[in-house]
């Protein structure tokens, strides 16, 4: 699978990535979740992720996203870097507790594509 951007096409990277929902956080994340701030996805989408999901089952919770871009790395430190973004993420990072798999630099932890069938 690959996006076109401009005249090229750039193959569609999937991300899988697992964070613990802190227990006595739960319903705050999910009403926060239930009205996303518009700017903050119109950030996720400028920067080119597509088909963001989060999942949650116990309290875990299971993001997946595609990524349609060609700079992965600076798309990212765009999105850090914007203002709203970094209000949304003072409201949802206290909610969040890492795994003991996190990776350094890493707030949600990185897994491992295993299967997939396109």
């Amino acid at each position: 699978m690959s996006a076109t951007s401009g005249e090229e096409t750039v193959p569609v990277r999937r991300f899988g990535k697992l964070i613990k929902l802190r227990p006595e956080h739960r319903e705050e994340y999910l009403r926060l979740h239930e009205a996303a701030w518009p700017d903050v996805l119109a950030m996720i989408t400028a920067c080119n992720l597509r088909n963001y999901s989060i999942f949650l089952e116990g309290d875990l919770l299971f993001s997946y996203f595609e990524y349609v871009g060609d700079d992965y790395a600076a798309d990212m430190a765009r999105m850090a870097a914007d203002p709203l973004t970094q209000a949304w993420w003072r409201l949802t990072d206290p909610c969040q507790e890492q795994t003991e798999g996190a990776v350094a630099g890493e707030w949600w932890t990185p897994m491992r594509e295993v299967f997939h069938h396109g």
